[in-house]
């Protein structure tokens, strides 16, 4: 069995990935139940790169949206299979795969009306 961990702005992913017959679930749920039908391929997407979905995966998730969860769980996948055969690494890092997306949301400013944007200035 093994571990990896993924994160994406608020997300992080844990996952278990244990030869099998590819059942997915997330937080004890199937992947059908857990995420829209949109963002299946997205979760998948390492698996159909390298060729090779003969994994359980049991994974924990928690934090963020369904898209922010969704690339955190890509990230995860990504480096346990890089753990599993070194040779995966050349096409997931090709990819873009194993880098992780550092973006987040920037704060709200005390005096601003959001991150960046200010209030009218009036000279008189």
């Amino acid at each position: 069995m093994i571990h990896s961990i993924g994160r994406r702005k608020r997300s992080l992913a844990r996952i278990y990935l244990k030869p099998g017959n590819k059942i997915i679930t997330i937080n004890s749920k199937k992947l059908e139940k857990y995420f829209p039908e949109n963002i299946h391929g997205k979760i998948l997407y390492p698996f159909q790169l390298i060729n090779n979905n003969k994994f359980d995966i049991k994974i924990k998730v928690c934090g963020g949206g369904f898209n922010g969860q969704a690339e955190a769980i890509c990230l995860a996948i990504s480096r346990a299979l890089c753990k599993l055969d070194p040779e995966n690494r050349k096409i997931l890092k090709f990819n873009g795969l194993l880098t992780r997306d550092s973006r987040k949301v920037e704060r709200k400013k005390f005096g601003q009306k959001k991150a960046r944007k200010k209030f009218q200035f009036s000279k008189r």
